[in-house]
C-alpha cells in the first residue's frame, strides 16, 4: 500500500481516536483526576482501539498478529513514556497549562508512532510501495 494512503488512513484513525481521548482527558481532569493519570487512562483505551483499526484498515496487515501486537505495545509504551515526560517537564517543571501541552504531545507522539508502525510494527514480507 502506498505511503500516502497509509498516512491518510492512519491520520483518520488517529484524529478520531485522539479527539475522543482528548475529550475524555479534559472530562477526567475537570472531575479532579490529575493530568498524568487522566492521560494514562485515555492512552490505554486509545491504544487498544487504534491497534485494531490500524492493523486492519490503515496498514492492511496480514502478517503475524502476535508479533505485531508485541511490537505495537513496545512502540506505544515508548510513546507513553515520551508523553509522560513531556507533561512532567512542561507542566510540572515549567508550569505550562496542561491542556495545550497534552494537545502538542498527542501530535508529536502520533507522528513518531506512524513511522514505527509503517517501518517496524506492521512490516509485511511483501514489497512496500513508496
Amino acid at each position: 500500500m502506498r505511503l500516502t494512503t497509509q498516512f491518510f488512513r492512519y491520520a483518520a484513525v488517529g484524529l478520531a481516536t485522539n479527539a475522543l481521548a482528548f475529550l475524555g482527558y479534559l472530562a477526567l481532569t475537570q472531575l479532579g483526576v490529575g493530568p498524568k493519570l487522566a492521560m494514562s487512562l485515555m492512552y490505554a483505551l486509545g491504544t487498544v482501539q487504534a491497534f485494531l483499526l490500524n492493523k486492519r484498515w490503515s496498514f492492511a496487515f496480514e502478517g503475524n498478529a502476535t508479533r505485531a501486537l508485541g511490537r505495537y505495545a513496545s512502540a506505544y509504551a515508548a510513546g507513553y513514556a515520551l508523553n509522560w515526560l513531556g507533561l512532567m517537564l512542561l507542566v510540572d517543571h515549567y508550569g505550562l497549562p496542561h491542556a495545550p501541552v497534552q494537545a502538542l504531545m498527542i501530535v508529536l507522539v502520533a507522528m513518531l508512532l506512524f513511522a514505527a508502525q509503517r517501518y517496524w510494527v506492521f512490516v509485511s514480507t511483501r514489497k512496500q510501495v513508496i
